[in-house]
């Protein structure tokens, strides 16, 4: 009899892959297809599309009600998975976004990118943040083993949650192969079109309190005053709650009308504006692993990153590590990128070299031996 693994493929979303939900497109994809005898339940919570269908042993399957709320997640994990799960019999259950089902006893393998909201959880609106806080040390209780994507978050799931080290499983992030440097002409036209012909910083994540932007904004007003060759910052991403004190911020620049929202980008477009940049500016407080630093890398741009959680040990020697806190140091780095063709060079040949340990091949491999040790 093949073995059945059941995969919380909720996130899934036609159009709007995010960060979990490329995750999980990317890692389970390839395992799919490369296990074509394990026998793979999709579970969704809303209407699934054909194209999440990579291969003929996925079985989806829609379950209700739609997870997008603390109540609607605990019917969801705690209802509708354990009812279906009695019926299929799955051998293991892996939750990429983290959430197990404490009602049911089967092994169960979850995702714990990064412990944000256990570290800042104001950062979160209030009933997800306390949901959060009191389910994933319960989740990690419940855990056959848990899969993370970075040592920093291993080291740290470990010394949270009490968990043994040996059982979490550093499978880290790889990148989306649309990747890769620009033409001179391609860079010259992708100016033209989003910052009328001038250079640019780029920005790429949601406008979130962790994400430093606030930091960021006033580092590129200093920068500003010093800049001859008319920079702009162009930020690539959605408001998220906690961002509205931004417009605040922004209506007291002297260079306001420098700073460019574009919104969500995606694929090709999104590539092709990181490709076009000066530098990829990523300040965050705190990340589980940072997917953009190696997306500059892949398009051949240097990277100005913060030296704290895991992005030191994503970035390597290929980024200039800034002290989120200090807007000075920031505001240097982008000085230091600007005026030294040198060290933008070297950063970038770094960078060839430090991106060949991320890929999404290697990822679903890492993934796949973790749940071995379950099954």
């Amino acid at each position: 009899m093949s073995l059945k693994v059941a995969i919380n493929t909720r996130l899934l979303l036609p159009g709007r892959l995010e960060g979990i939900g490329w995750f999980t497109y990317q890692t389970f994809k390839r395992i799919a297809l490369n296990h074509p005898e394990v026998e793979f339940h999709f579970i969704f919570d809303r209407p699934y599309h054909q194209e999440f269908v990579f291969s003929d042993n996925i079985k989806p399957v829609v379950l209700f009600p739609q997870a997008r709320h603390p109540i609607l997640y605990y019917l969801f994990f705690e209802k509708a998975l354990p009812a279906y799960f009695n019926k299929i019999k799955p051998d293991l259950f892996i939750s990429p976004d983290g959430m197990l089902s404490l009602s049911w006893d089967g092994p169960q393998i979850p995702v714990f990118h990064d412990l944000n909201f256990i570290h800042n959880p104001d950062y979160l609106p209030w009933l997800s943040s306390k949901y959060y806080r009191a389910r994933f040390p319960r989740f990690a209780g419940k855990a056959c083993r848990i899969a993370t994507v970075s040592e920093y978050s291993r080291a740290d799931i470990a010394k949270t949650f009490a968990y043994p080290s040996d059982k979490i499983e550093v499978v880290y992030n790889g990148v989306n192969e649309a990747f890769k440097p620009v033409s001179a002409a391609v860079a010259e036209e992708t100016r033209r079109e989003f910052t009328g012909g001038c250079p640019y910083f780029v920005y790429v994540g949601s406008l979130h309190k962790r994400k430093n932007i606030d930091n960021m904004l006033l580092a590129f007003e200093a920068f500003k005053k010093t800049d001859k060759e008319k920079h702009k910052l162009v930020i690539i991403g959605e408001h998220m709650f906690g961002s509205n004190g931004l417009q605040k911020l922004l209506n007291s620049m002297a260079f306001m009308d420098d700073v460019l929202f574009v919104g969500r980008l995606y694929n090709h477009q999104l590539s092709r504006v990181v490709g076009s940049s000066q530098a990829l500016l990523l300040v965050s407080f705190f990340e589980g692993f940072g997917i953009p630093i190696i997306e500059a890398m892949h398009s051949e741009v240097p990277v100005i990153s913060s030296n704290v959680t895991s992005m030191p040990e994503v970035a390597g020697n290929a980024a200039l590590l800034v002290d989120p806190h200090q807007v000075g140091q920031i505001t240097r780095a982008m000085q230091d990128i600007v005026g030294d063709q040198k060290l933008r060079n070297q950063l970038v040949e770094n960078g060839k070299v430090v991106r060949e340990r991320f890929s999404w091949d290697k990822t679903a491999l890492r993934m796949w031996d973790c749940m071995s040790h379950c099954l």
